[in-house]
């Protein structure tokens, strides 16, 4: 019997391909989207959970008082390791490390590589593999490196290079061979060796080997480094609070002692919550718009299944009469229905295997294959398929069994419950969750857009920046400077800037800063920004008043220092000529004097608030990590193969890697641009699954009124009249779904925007455009639709039976 039912039901799906690939097709996207998100959000969720030990793996973060004091990623030095020496049965293991990046060259080939000098731990904690060498000794020796997978394949063309040698150059300029030890195997994403965007380690030297690199391990008062532990079994991380609170009392500076409190975070819950939250609410997003996107294709599949199920009353009729029983009748329609959801589900799975290249490269992240995942995830899809055709054949499957069976082969429509404002509510639902993508898809661009715009307070056009080579000394700024100057001198370059800085956030620290007529208790935060007198010219910055230091340093303008205007106010000007040669206080430092009055900028993200801001000349603090370089508008790739060309001759044995500014705001912001592509990609699959649904239903609605629409014709109705009565039936239901979805949107929309000081206005255009759009687009496929059927001859639809 049950061979009976799939054989009518293929024969029934075959009989009428049209509805049926509407159908099919429309359910196979929606699912392999929802598949593909919840493809991405389980690898998400998962990053770090295939450490050693994972459970009991935490990392140590700190919370200031005043938040621009010190960085929450980072923890005391010397904070690990006491831990483990003095809470041995709380702490199992520790690991801390301090990234830095240097050039590193082999032979003739030269590259700016991220370092990870830390414990010898590292291996052995975490379990990361090892292709070759040996992990009991790969990071004893202080010239040794373990090196990634694909580092040895960058450098030496092959994988088993153990014994071989690279250079790496120190901060003061001197170079030194090390030996590599170790090669890792391909790394999943973690939080270890990739503990963020600007941080993704290539080489991991030992402890020893940050005295080469002019760093420190150590101190109670260095707050950069990254602390890790691993907790006894059992223990809690609430436990280690009383111990590091006790250790900083005992070890850390008055000043740090009473501004931070470290807390402990489980290395499994890290990636998700850190930023902020930001990737967190990016995979909530996501999951949102993949329920919504599915909830449109099975509706879609539900009423295409129950507007076509009163065209199939005869075929009851006659099943009944020739003695089908109504359980049987109620068989086939389930079967008919899950047979096609189950079809779709195939379909979509080959979908979910094409796209997924596409889908990682778009959210910039690895995307299982489809025999990656645990047994249970394969229930899902075959769970979803059996409740879909379930759901798709219930209505029609009681509805149709239940009718006598004279009025099924009468074919009395009248007779059967045909819900129409049901149908309507649901094809409502579509359009409304297609309306509130769309906006929200437009808003999103627009205020991303708002990110990339001329109205940051300063010019990022023709810009590029290149990491430098280190020599943290005066004399190797005064090097760097001549260097500078030299590269200045293309007649393709504008201008060139020596810094710490470039424009993304990372600032070289704070400073508390207070009036002079104020207690230290009064003091603000300034972030402190390291540059030379070329950063303004640079970067186009609006000079207030004064100047953005002297041409040429001397020691007499040690104290000179530049302010932005959020600092201006804060000191207690109101005009940025009247600070000029004015005086303030800054913590541990010799009183400062205002020299210049720069134009507020967008430094970083635009989630904050413009920050007060006071910039020393890399003079007086000689640190340094960029040169950045204005190009002069015309042939860019002409300029930047004459930079190349001059940047060797001037800096022998430096890579020239260069980046537009434009992509330093795009690492930035590149959960907001992994947001615009899947709203855009999601907007544009919501129109599709309601166009498909709208094909269906009026293809549907043209067959069940045939005989009216000769009967209008005969009387005297025109093709127009015709087009326009089916419009009506649906543009209704569009005007509502779109009334009803532009105040949740503008809602939603809202509380995204808020999470950035600055922003763009909500207006009525991108509603209106969305709106618009949809009615435009779903009018011209009505009217494609039903031109045929009221061009046709009214005798042939009359007599249509």
């Amino acid at each position: 019997m049950l061979q009976n039912y799939f054989t009518i039901a293929w024969r029934n799906i075959w009989k009428h391909k049209l509805f049926s690939l509407i159908n099919i097709f429309g359910l196979s996207v929606g699912i392999a989207f929802t598949l593909l998100i919840a493809a991405y959000v389980w690898h998400e969720i998962n990053v770090n959970s295939d450490l050693k030990n994972s459970d009991n793996q935490y990392i140590i973060q700190s919370r200031w008082r005043d938040p621009n004091m010190g960085y929450t990623l980072t923890a005391l030095a010397a904070m690990p390791k006491a831990l483990k020496e003095e809470y041995p049965n709380l702490v199992a293991n520790y690991y801390h490390w301090d990234g830095v990046s240097s050039n590193v060259s082999k032979g003739d080939k030269h590259f700016r590589e991220s370092l990870q000098v830390g414990d010898s731990t590292f291996l052995k904690m975490y379990g990361f593999e090892l292709l070759f060498g040996d992990p009991e000794t790969a990071l004893n020796d202080p010239f040794s490196t373990v090196i990634t997978q694909a580092t040895a394949i960058k450098y030496f063309g092959k994988t088993d290079v153990v014994g071989q040698a690279v250079t790496i150059e120190s901060f003061t300029g001197t170079r030194h061979d090390f030996t590599i030890t170790g090669v890792l195997k391909k790394l999943g994403k973690n939080s270890v060796t990739q503990i963020n965007d600007a941080s993704n380690s290539n080489f991991f030297l030992p402890a020893a080997a940050a005295k080469f690199l002019g760093r420190s391990l150590d101190g109670w008062n260095n707050t950069a480094i990254v602390g890790l532990l691993q907790l006894q079994k059992g223990v809690k991380p609430e436990a280690l609070t009383a111990p590091m609170k006790s250790l900083i009392k005992r070890n850390a500076p008055p000043q740090i002692a009473e501004n931070l409190t470290p807390y402990l975070v489980s290395l499994k819950s890290f990636y998700i919550n850190d930023s902020g939250g930001t990737i967190k609410k990016m995979l909530y997003t996501l999951s949102a718009i993949a329920l919504f996107i599915l909830l449109m294709a099975v509706i879609n599949f539900v009423n295409i299944c129950i507007s076509r199920s009163s065209q199939r009353m005869k075929e009851m009729g006659i099943r009944k009469v020739l003695g089908g029983l109504r359980k049987q009748l109620i068989w086939q329609f389930l079967t008919e229905s899950v047979l096609m959801v189950l079809i779709a589900t195939l379909i979509a799975l080959g979908m979910y295997a094409l796209a997924r290249p596409f889908f990682a490269n778009l959210l910039a992240t690895d995307i299982n294959g489809l025999l990656s995942f645990p047994i249970y995830f394969y229930l899902i899809p075959v769970t979803l398929a059996l409740i879909i055709g379930l759901l798709a054949g219930i209505y029609p499957a009681l509805v149709l069994s239940s009718l006598k069976s004279i009025d099924s082969l009468k074919g009395k429509l009248d007779r059967v419950k045909d819900n129409v404002m049901f149908r309507k509510s649901l094809i409502a639902f579509q359009f409304g969750t297609a309306a509130v993508v769309l906006i929200c898809a437009l808003v999103i661009s627009k205020q991303i857009n708002l990110f990339f715009s001329k109205s940051l307070g300063y010019n990022k056009d023709y810009v590029v920046y290149a990491q430098l080579p280190r020599d943290w000394s005066k004399p190797g700024v005064q090097k760097m400077e001549d260097k500078r100057y030299r590269l200045a001198q293309l007649p393709q370059v504008s201008s060139v800037s020596l810094s710490w800085e470039i424009m993304d956030g990372g600032n070289s620290g704070n400073l508390q800063a207070y009036k002079l007529t104020d207690a230290p208790a009064q003091a603000f935060s300034s972030q402190l920004l390291l540059t030379d007198n070329q950063f303004a010219a640079t970067y186009g910055l609006d000079i207030k008043a004064g100047e953005f230091f002297k041409p040429q340093y001397m020691q007499a303008d040690s104290g000179k220092v530049v302010i932005n205007q959020t600092q201006l106010k804060a000191l207690g000007y109101k005009q940025a000529k009247d600070a000029i040669g004015q005086q303030f206080n800054a913590a541990g430092m010799a009183p400062l004097t205002i020299c210049g009055v720069v134009g507020d900028f967008i430094f970083g993200g635009m989630s904050g608030r413009i920050q007060p801001m006071t910039f020393i000349n890399i003079n007086q603090t000689p640190f340094y990590r960029y040169f950045s370089i204005r190009l002069k508008p015309g042939n860019i790739e002409n300029s930047l193969a004459a930079l190349q060309k001059k940047w060797a001759e001037v800096l022998p044995g430096a890579p020239f890697e260069y980046a537009f500014m434009d992509d330093a705001l795009a690492k930035m912001y590149k959960t907001e641009l992994q947001l615009k592509k899947a709203s855009y990609l999601a907007t544009g699959l919501a129109i599709v699954i309601v166009l498909l649904g709208v094909l269906g239903l009026i293809s549907l609605s043209i067959q069940k009124r045939t005989k009216e629409i000769g009967i209008r014709k005969v009387l005297g109705s025109s093709v127009k009249d015709v087009i326009l009565l089916f419009l009506k039936d649906f543009l209704g239901t569009v005007i509502i779904a779109g009334l009803i979805a532009c105040p949740l949107a503008y809602w939603m929309m809202s509380k995204w925007l808020n999470g950035y000081a600055y922003k763009i206005s909500l207006t009525a255009v991108p509603f209106a455009v969305a709106v618009a759009a949809l009615i435009i687009v779903t009018s011209i496929l009505i009217s494609l639709q039903t031109v045929k059927a009221a061009l046709a001859n009214p005798v042939k639809s009359l007599r249509a039976e």
